[in-house]
């Protein structure tokens, strides 16, 4: 554990915004709207508490209205989530790929071409998270949910907060400050380190539409949060 706990240190409100878009993305992919839809500013708020959390503050309690600073400052920080130009390419990237490595068998050893989503979620990303975990850092996390080539199909995906951990085995549970959810301190993503170049089902109980296909860490840079 962190220190973090949702119904201590994040946002009372959940992620429930006016439809209108509040920012566009000039991206390489082209134009996406950002805030047209219920969920629209999870990045934004996942950072807002960590700056809030980091300045040894406790976050306003009322859901800001635009115009507001607190709204304005959320919104900012949804746009440093994305991480542009790279962290949208990430993204986009993981859409496209398996869900399982893929390759061919020669001689009988297995040639890998492509290494699916778990692998890269539990070899690459998962030892990076618990190694900020360990330390006390609260880590961001982007959520691939969906696989597809439009890019306006990266409003999808997702991002929430990591706080802690438990390990049972092969099996890993994450404990998540999921801005859709609210301040719960319930929700959870597991998944097993057992076969990772294998199709590997990622249970959670976030208030998301789509499963998750995989997950990285994303990156973090302090900023002062509005009085």
């Amino acid at each position: 554990m962190t220190g973090f706990l949702p119904s201590t240190a994040a946002f009372a409100f959940d992620n429930d915004w006016p439809k209108e878009p509040v920012v566009v993305l000039r991206t390489m992919f082209g134009e996406i709207n950002i805030g047209d839809a219920r969920g629209g500013l999870c990045g934004g708020m996942v950072l807002a508490v960590v700056d809030y959390w980091h300045a040894d503050r406790p976050p306003p309690p009322d859901r800001p209205a635009q115009g507001e600073p607190l709204y304005a400052f959320i919104v900012r920080r949804l746009v440093d989530s994305w991480h542009l130009p790279a962290g949208v390419a990430q993204y986009f990237q993981w859409m496209n790929l398996p869900d399982a490595d893929t390759g061919f068998t020669v001689l009988g050893r297995r040639i890998v071409t492509d290494r699916g989503l778990p692998w890269r979620t539990i070899k690459t990303q998962w030892p990076q998270i618990k190694s900020d975990l360990d330390q006390g850092i609260p880590v961001a996390l982007g959520l691939v949910t969906v696989a597809s080539v439009r890019p306006a199909d990266l409003a999808h995906n997702h991002q929430v907060l990591a706080y802690g951990y438990q390990v049972d085995g092969a099996a890993v549970t994450i404990q998540v400050y999921d801005p859709n959810s609210g301040p719960s301190d319930e929700v959870t993503i597991t998944f097993s380190t057992r076969a990772p170049a294998e199709p590997t089902d990622f249970t959670h109980n976030l208030a998301l539409d789509h499963p998750i296909r995989g997950f990285f860490r994303t990156g973090y840079s302090p900023a002062s949060p509005p009085a």
